[in-house]
């Protein structure tokens, strides 16, 4: 399931309410976008148990700084909502009886882009990522050829010409 979470060509947005432990905190670093309520918490908490979280290791040192990622794991302490939002785990944080509305506010700004350029876009970010300099900015240049040529990236660029909204084709 994890890996389907990057194959997928739409955004995959994690919603919290509550804690995210173990394989929940995974679910939420390898998710694209997450949102949380602010009396939401985070944590690997398998080596309080004698066992080191190894699969939530994964996505959540590609998300947040190391050194906070290693205290995470190594410690099985909880980071409260606002310390996950200031380390990249989180992209938003909401009251509880606002988080559904901030949710709908990350999907209306995404829904209202072109589906292939937003797919492309997630593809591109996820590739690059694991390359060298030269190898992504070559990888992300020929991204951009190719996102150039589809009808919705041409009619961008005539909406903003001619002072208009774009009207996508999907």
């Amino acid at each position: 399931m994890m890996l389907a979470i990057h194959k997928l060509p739409v955004p995959v947005i994690a919603k919290v309410h509550g804690m995210a432990t173990a394989a929940g905190c995974q679910l939420v670093a390898q998710c694209d976008l997450a949102v949380a309520t602010d009396d939401a918490s985070f944590a690997t908490s398998g080596i309080q148990y004698g066992l080191f979280c190894s699969t939530p290791s994964v996505p959540l040192v590609r998300n947040v700084p190391a050194k906070v990622a290693m205290e995470m794991l190594l410690t099985g302490e909880f980071i409260d909502a606002q310390a996950a939002l200031e380390q990249g785990l989180l992209n938003r944080v909401a009251a509880p009886d606002q988080l559904d509305a901030e949710v709908e506010k990350l999907v209306a700004a995404i829904v209202s882009k072109p589906r292939t350029a937003v797919a492309m876009g997630k593809a591109v970010v996820y590739q690059h990522r694991e390359l060298g300099l030269d190898a992504a900015y070559q990888l992300a240049g020929q991204t951009m050829a190719a996102n150039m040529m589809d009808a919705d990236a041409q009619e961008g660029a005539r909406a903003f010409a001619e002072k208009r909204q774009p009207a996508w084709k999907a």
